[in-house]
């Protein structure tokens, strides 16, 4: 089967120089697409310089990492997409474990196990897990040794094409980042798809290295998690989960005491009624 790898990159020269080169190596035949997220490094130039057989999308304005997707999944001529991050790093036949799922026209996407080095320790993750709560999508890392999960992540997981655009891609109501990898796989299985975890499909992921990290102050990332959180909700549930919604919304406010999660409600409000 035909595979795109489609990368979005903000500033991410320094990784791209690194990680790059394995993302080819291991993707033999693949083509490779990074959408540039307005970046002010010289991300654009090394690309054209250095890798002329990678198609490179630039965008004239940052608007983050849903809308950078999209662009290149629009151009990916792949029946697969694999979405990479500019801080992962393909294992060796990382491609391999993930092909067989796709002889079901059932299946949309599956997940890759993460090795993602915080804070000096490797933590594995891939897996997803949740359930409704207190009103919300409260979700969590699952353990890696079931191939069941809540959601495939952005970062490093692989989608029948077809699927994705029947779904429409990613909604671009959730950038700059988070939760719009999550929103994806719920429609998909509402919809009637499946989609699966895959632990003997490994990359390295460097998070504290990715432009989220480096670019927002952990009171934004935190900000913006929760807007993404409350729009979740809205745009997904039906009547019973969303008067569930509304009935803990006034606990849920007295009761989270950070300003992220009130500047987050406001934040989603504003999204939701200036939205097309």
């Amino acid at each position: 089967m035909k595979i795109s790898v489609v990368i979005p990159n903000y500033n991410g020269r320094l990784l791209l120089e690194k990680n790059l080169p394995l993302v080819i190596k291991y993707s033999p035949g693949a083509q490779i697409i990074v959408v540039d997220d307005a970046s002010d490094d010289d991300s654009v130039a090394f690309l054209t310089q250095k890798y002329p057989q990678v198609k490179v999308i630039k965008k004239n304005k940052n608007t983050g990492f849903s809308s950078s997707v999209n662009l290149g999944a629009k151009e990916a001529a792949g029946e697969l997409i694999v979405l990479f991050n500019t801080d992962v790093i393909p294992r060796k036949n990382y491609l391999q474990p993930l092909l067989s799922y796709f002889k079901d026209p059932r299946n949309f996407a599956v997940g890759m196990l993460q090795e993602s080095h915080e804070n000096g320790r490797i933590v594995l993750r891939g897996r997803g897990e949740g359930e409704f709560k207190r009103g919300f999508l409260v979700h969590r890392r699952g353990e890696v040794d079931k191939n069941s999960t809540l959601w495939v992540s952005g970062g490093a997981g692989i989608f029948r094409k077809t699927v994705w655009d029947k779904l429409g891609g990613l909604k671009e109501i959730y950038d700059p980042f988070y939760w719009e990898d999550i929103d994806i796989s719920y429609r998909a299985i509402k919809a009637g798809y499946r989609i699966y975890f895959e632990k003997k499909s490994i990359i390295v992921h460097e998070q504290i290295k990715g432009s989220i990290r480096t670019k927002y102050t952990p009171s934004q990332i935190k900000t913006i998690a929760y807007r993404n959180q409350f729009l979740f909700v809205w745009l997904n549930y039906g009547v019973f989960k969303l008067l569930r919604h509304i009935l803990w919304l006034p606990v849920n406010l007295l009761n989270v005491r950070e300003f992220e999660f009130y500047k987050g409600f406001i934040s989603a409000l504003v999204k939701i009624l200036t939205s097309p």
